[in-house]
């Protein structure tokens, strides 16, 4: 991948309302900065309570009864998807360069991670859901007497969706796609730490040729806007996808408001168990995928690494010499695989995990320190002599720290791994997949990878257990977070057949 000039002024900065680009109500506006240089990129609008009644209101007529996209054929529907799919395939370099300008990420290069995944997932995650469009069907029943009983597959309504910094792109098309093919129109909060690529796509989605209101694009903060959309008396349904914390608070204002429909995607402390049989050199690219990716930022990383007590010393050995190699810098570097931390917020928590696990008592071996004097760069870090109840082993970090803790038998390895408040991913490592599936079946996880980790497709559920929140993103499940299902009942006059 080549990083490209990215002409800042020509980035797109407002909000996108009712196909149309508008300047925020209150003339407030936020600057977005660039994580591997700490210069600003651009000054984008925010938008606040009024903005989003304007988005709602939008939205709300683009589903009033005989609009057009309500009316719309179910296969027109899917063209208009496979056609912003193509349009965003057009611009898929700019907005890959876009992405790691904002958000840091390297672009990717063969055999590594970058935007340039984000894009042929997006792509391919808007093309799947096209392809539902058409085969969203309801049920016929046979209930007791003569009577004609079915059941249709109805869109919800209003849909807010908010999405996290991490993965924008990838993110707005895990909400937007299913949402869209179900017939639904949207009202999209980006985060204010990554809000560029959404307002390009918001251009794309525009040109593609949807009805105005059908896609609204805010870029604002939680208080101000999406505490607001989430309670708002017009919006029928909020999924969201960030922290477990806010995802409670998401709940109570729908609770409070209109008791809307809720689908979360929260976060994780996914451990990946290392079994005494696995391979060392693919254990450790695995693990590396788990917890490195993304510099970390993943809800689901693998960020504690039970290894069995037989290969424990072998598997650190080779882990710290491979967190060694990683090559750290900035996007427009070649090769890069570790950007920085997404803005001084997360690089500040990252740096205070790494004190808090050296003070309780953990060992690094190798990292822990920042990697420049500029741009919010920190060293890929390993940590041993890791316990349970170290914070570090507890909570979820968002970045490049890595905790391996040792296991003597399977069952304690399930149970230790099942110690926590959440329960988005896992991952086993096992030359034996009888004894890799005694031990995934113990696991309390929406997603467990073997011999793998990080893998996502469009066709896959992707969705947590316990705290890390309710419905699936992905799959034909994901299509459950956005329709109504209607029962119809009608008496027939004659003699039962």
């Amino acid at each position: 991948m080549t990083a490209l000039p990215i002409d800042k002024n020509a980035i797109e900065t407002r909000l996108f309302i009712n196909n149309e680009f508008v300047k925020s109500s209150s003339g407030k506006t936020f600057d977005v900065v660039d994580p591997a240089t700490e210069d600003l990129i651009c000054v984008v609008e925010e938008a606040e309570a009024a903005d989003v009644d304007k988005a709602v209101q939008a939205a709300k007529a683009a589903f009033a009864v005989n609009s057009k996209w309500r009316s719309m054929d179910a296969t027109e529907r899917r063209d208009l998807m496979l056609k912003f799919a193509d349009l965003i395939q057009r611009d898929r370099e700019y907005l890959e360069n876009l992405e790691s300008l904002n958000n840091g990420k390297p672009l990717g290069h063969e055999g590594q991670y970058g935007t340039a995944v984000d894009l042929d997932l997006t792509i391919k995650c808007y093309r799947y859901f096209a392809g539902w469009a058409d085969k969203i069907q309801g049920k016929t029943v046979p209930v007791d007497g003569n009577i004609f009983c079915y059941t249709r597959r109805e869109p919800i309504g209003v849909c807010g969706c908010i999405i996290p910094w991490n993965f924008p792109l990838l993110m707005q098309a895990w909400k937007m796609a299913p949402a869209l093919a179900a017939g639904n129109t949207v009202v999209l909060k980006t985060s204010e730490k990554t809000p560029l690529t959404a307002l390009h796509v918001s251009k794309l989605i525009k040109e593609a040729g949807f009805p105005p209101g059908v896609v609204n694009t805010l870029s604002g903060f939680g208080p101000s806007a999406g505490q607001h959309l989430a309670r708002h008396p017009d919006v029928d349904k909020i999924a969201f996808t960030g922290s477990t914390a806010v995802g409670h608070k998401i709940t109570e204002y729908a609770a409070e408001s209109n008791l809307k429909r809720v689908s979360l995607e929260l976060g994780g402390k996914s451990p990946l168990v290392i079994l005494d049989d696995a391979d060392i050199d693919m254990a450790v690219k695995v693990a590396h995928t788990a917890l490195f990716f993304n510099q970390g930022q993943v809800c689901c990383a693998g960020s504690r690494i039970f290894v069995q007590e037989g290969i424990f010393d072998s598997f650190v050995a080779a882990m710290v010499e491979d967190a060694k190699s990683i090559k750290v810098g900035p996007y427009t570097d070649k090769d890069v695989e570790q950007g920085p931390q997404v803005d001084e917020v997360q690089f500040k928590k990252v740096l205070e995990y790494i004190e808090k696990g050296k003070k309780e008592g953990a060992k690094i071996e190798t990292g822990g320190n920042r990697c420049s004097d500029k741009g919010y760069f920190i060293e890929p870090t390993v940590f041993t002599d890791v316990k349970d109840d170290m914070t570090i082993a507890k909570e979820e970090i968002f970045g490049p720290v890595m905790s391996i803790l040792k296991f003597e038998t399977d069952g304690e390895a399930a149970e230790r791994a099942n110690k926590t408040p959440f329960g988005l991913a896992a991952g086993v490592c096992s030359s034996n997949f009888q004894r890799a599936l005694g031990v995934i079946n113990q696991l309390r996880a929406g997603t467990v990878w073997v011999n793998a980790f990080n893998i996502f497709d469009a066709a896959a559920p992707f969705g947590g257990y316990k705290q890390s929140g309710h419905g699936r993103d992905n799959g034909e499940e994901a299509l459950d977070n956005w329709l109504e299902t209607k029962t119809v009942l009608l008496p027939i006059s004659g003699p039962k057949v």
